[in-house]
């Protein structure tokens, strides 16, 4: 990809509300800053509360029109929409490298996966329907019709700025639904591209507002307290989400919630143990670890806990760490020198209660937001490495000796969202499938998400699915009409 590509030329760094660019109310701004050098990329508009107001009066006035419009109109929206964007590829990819620092590799691939959604939902959208019956008793039909929800508030996170972007905006698009889009502020140029993309496609005014912000919990707690938004999607910390959730309760907003996991890695005694290193790397270095499906802790049974360990540390110890941008980086920076400060932490008090250094562990010095690929062995079962959310490029490992310990070990959380197993036994894939208390279950993979699959948790992972036949249910209503057949 050529360092040529003029990158900032995808976005205005203003708002987009009503289908115009403008800046702030009160005219201020915040920084957007390379994590691999911490230099400033762009200033964009700082919204204030006011801001996001007008962005839902947006909203509610092109709601009614955008729910009449023809089901083929809105999904060749979205089709246009995605095909623009995978034409911009490495465009896109370098702009999501430079504000949130994976390697151009990955940053693709992300655009690849985010655009998906897009496309998905172009054909979801033209397959909305109810059902018609006799009722039981006979002497009246029954008729469901499938309804968009509303104006929407979606909120997104900064770990990909694209894809968790697509996989709220599609659906709602597809439903019939307007929007007021709240990007994360650590990465908020690409949503700002995306916008720019269905502005240039045709999507009407007023469909989709984009609000940057430093302001976030102002902009959404005034936003839910207004009866007029019908709909709250949130991906991001379990903390803020239970906040939401409760904001949620004096409108009655339908929420969906993508919160935190502490998805565990099971590789059994019968194993493909190569395959299993390759499944964990995928499934841990993704995003730098910075997932919420990434593997967080590693259960292996201790007959092949040796031969795993040592193999994933040579493969995460010959990793390349180094600025997204450039050649033949494997890792990029996280994404701010708190993320470093935390994931550190974790690190040293794992080692300080017993836990064993195969690679790694040692925290650069600057500039940027580094931090090696490091893998632990011997990590006792309540280190802090193990119980919280990692959130970067560590793969603590422990072992187990059966299969029942393996998956009390691996429900033994609060969080369910993502879980992986590695095994060639079919009899005990089923009974993980069935056992394993988690919203997605990989067997023999180290990738989960896919657009036409259903993407989301149980317990203190949230609620609601985004992606697959499911993600357009989240953004619709069913009204039931009976009618007299005499």
């Amino acid at each position: 990809m050529s360092e040529s590509i003029d990158v900032h030329g995808l976005y205005s760094p203003q708002l987009y509300v009503g289908g115009a660019w403008r800046d702030s109310g009160d005219g201020s701004t915040f920084d957007v800053l390379d994590p691999a050098d911490e230099s400033v990329l762009a200033r964009v508009a700082d919204g204030t509360v006011d801001d996001a107001v007008a962005a839902l009066d947006a909203a509610a006035a092109a709601q009614e029109d955008w729910a009449r419009t023809a089901p083929r109109e809105r999904s060749e929206i979205l089709r246009a929409a995605y095909e623009r964007i995978v034409d911009q590829t490495d465009a896109f990819a370098r702009l999501i490298s430079l504000e949130m620092g994976k390697p151009l590799g990955e940053s693709a691939g992300e655009v690849a996966y985010g655009a998906e959604f897009l496309r998905w939902f172009s054909e979801e959208a033209v397959r909305i329907h109810g059902r018609w019956m006799t009722a039981p008793a006979g002497g009246s039909r029954l008729l469901t019709v499938k309804k968009p929800v509303g104006p929407c508030l979606l909120i997104t996170p900064w770990n990909f700025p694209i894809a968790m972007a697509t996989r709220k905006i599609g659906p709602a698009i597809a439903a019939g639904c307007t929007m007021v889009v709240k990007p994360a502020a650590l990465t908020p140029l690409t949503t700002l591209a995306v916008a720019r993309v269905f502005a240039d496609v045709g999507l009407p005014a007023g469909v989709l507002n984009v609000v940057t912000s430093s302001h976030s919990s102002d902009i959404s707690r005034t936003l839910m307290e207004d009866d007029r938004l019908r709909k709250v999607s949130f991906t991001g910390s379990t903390p803020v989400g239970k906040v939401l959730v409760e904001q949620s309760s004096g409108q009655l907003q339908r929420m969906s919630m993508e919160l935190g996991g502490n998805a565990p890695f099971l590789v059994f005694e019968d194993a493909d143990v190569d395959a299993a290193v390759e499944g964990a790397v995928l499934a841990k270095m993704r995003n730098m670890g910075e997932a919420c499906t990434a593997a967080n802790r590693f259960l292996v049974h201790t007959s092949v806990a040796e031969e795993f360990s040592t193999k994933l540390a040579e493969r995460l110890g010959a990793l390349t760490v180094g600025r997204g941008q450039d050649d033949g980086v494997d890792v990029g920076p996280l994404v701010q020198a708190s993320a470093v400060d935390d994931v550190h932490q974790l690190v040293t008090d794992a080692v300080e209660s017993g836990a064993t250094v195969l690679t790694g562990g040692t925290r650069p010095d600057g500039p940027g937001f580094f931090y090696p690929p490091t893998v632990l062995a011997d990590v006792p079962h309540d280190a802090g490495v193990v119980t919280q959310e990692i959130f970067g490029p560590v793969a603590p490992i422990s072992t187990f000796d059966d299969e029942d310990e393996a998956i009390r070990r691996a429900n033994a959380t609060e969080y369910g969202l993502a879980s992986y197993a590695f095994t060639r036994d079919l009899d005990r894939t089923i009974r993980l499938a069935e056992r394993l208390d988690y919203g997605m279950v990989g067997i023999n993979t180290g990738l989960l998400s896919n657009p036409a699959a259903p993407f989301g948790g149980v317990k203190q992972s949230g609620f609601g699915r985004e992606g697959g036949f499911e993600g357009i249910e989240e953004y619709l209503e069913t009204t039931y009409v009976g009618i007299s057949a005499g």
